[in-house]
């Protein structure tokens, strides 16, 4: 089963990222080990590599999610605290973290496979859950990170039918999560090979 969340890490120097990152969980949703699939080019896996620890957050933050997903700036940046068992730090915004320490960090193919251990974990507030709109953002960041695999143009006509969801059923803050994955995914076309099906629009 693949939770969809962010994952924050830090280099040996201290520097935080933030990465949206779907674990593989036990289908009864315990969270004491789960594996990571960070690609070998993303700061997920340099950190982890070197360090080893990081903090898991289930998170109802489709912003956050939108704009870890294609490395935009967060604005404004999201609070932050230490985390109480690991080296690292746990967003203050989320619903639940969890803390870990890698077990085995597979990487012998470009798709590396981390096995993490929960050693602390907490509930900041309640997850209310997603409506259709929030949903629909985060199939698009999951697709906006698919712009080397997938060819712009299919993407972006995904969009328009995730487009109609966001308008119904959306507020402020997914409206611009999903303007803000839409235009990377424009950008994406725009850079890539001419595709006679890719509509700017």
């Amino acid at each position: 089963m693949i939770l969809e969340g962010t994952v924050t890490t830090q280099s040996p120097a201290g520097r935080l990222n933030i990465a949206p990152m779907g674990p593989k969980i036990p289908a009864d949703m315990s969270m004491g080990t789960f594996v990571l699939r960070p690609y070998k080019t993303s700061t997920t896996y340099q950190n982890l590599k070197e360090h080893g620890e990081g903090v898991f957050h289930v998170t109802d933050d489709v912003l956050l999610l939108a704009q870890a997903a294609v490395g935009a700036p967060f604005d404004p940046e999201p609070e932050t605290r230490p985390a109480d068992a690991v080296d690292g730090r746990i967003l203050i915004g989320a619903c639940r973290y969890y803390e870990f320490q890698t077990i085995v960090l597979d990487d012998l193919d470009e798709r590396t496979t981390v096995l993490v251990e929960t050693v602390a974990e907490g509930r900041l507030r309640d997850f209310l859950g997603f409506n259709r709109a929030r949903h629909a953002v985060v199939e698009a960041a999951v697709l906006a990170t698919r712009t080397a695999i997938i060819p712009p143009s299919e993407i972006l006509a995904e969009y328009q039918k995730l487009a109609v969801l966001v308008d119904k059923t959306g507020g402020p803050i997914e409206r611009r999560a999903f303007d803000l994955l839409r235009e990377h995914v424009r950008q994406a076309a725009e850079s890539a090979p001419t595709d006679p099906k890719v509509d700017p629009s």
